[in-house]
C-alpha cells in the first residue's frame, strides 16, 4: 500500500511536533518555570493561550466528526495522548492516519 506525499508531510509534523514537546518541556521542568505564568502572565498570552485552545476544541472536534465518517476506531487515544504530549503531536498523526484511510476508500471505490 502505497502512501501519498500528504501522508508523508503530516507524519513529518507529526514526530517534529513530538521531539520538539519533548525537549521543551524538559527544558521547562528542569528549568522550574511555571506553565500557569507562561500561558496567563500578560494580556499577550492570554490571546495566544485563547487562540491555541480554541484551535484545540475545533481539532478535537473535527478528528471525533472525521473518524466517526471514515469508520476510524480509537479516535479517543489521539485526544488523550494529546494532554499526555502535546496536540502539535497526535493531530498531524490523526490526520496522516486520515489521509491514509481515505486512500484505502479511494481504492476500494475502484
Amino acid at each position: 500500500m502505497r502512501k501519498t506525499p500528504t501522508f508523508w508531510v503530516y507524519l513529518s509534523l507529526s514526530i517534529i511536533g513530538l521531539i520538539t514537546a519533548w525537549i521543551l518541556n524538559g527544558l521547562a521542568v528542569v528549568r522550574g518555570e511555571s506553565y500557569t505564568d507562561a500561558w496567563f502572565g500578560t494580556a499577550v498570552d492570554w490571546v495566544l493561550s485563547t487562540d491555541l485552545l480554541i484551535v484545540a476544541v475545533a481539532s478535537v472536534v473535527f478528528m471525533i466528526v472525521e473518524a466517526r465518517r471514515l469508520g476510524m476506531k480509537r479516535v479517543w487515544l489521539y485526544i488523550v495522548l494529546s494532554g499526555v504530549t502535546a496536540m502539535a503531536f497526535t493531530f498531524p498523526l490523526f490526520l496522516a492516519l486520515r489521509e491514509s484511510r481515505m486512500a484505502e476508500m479511494a481504492r476500494k471505490d475502484r
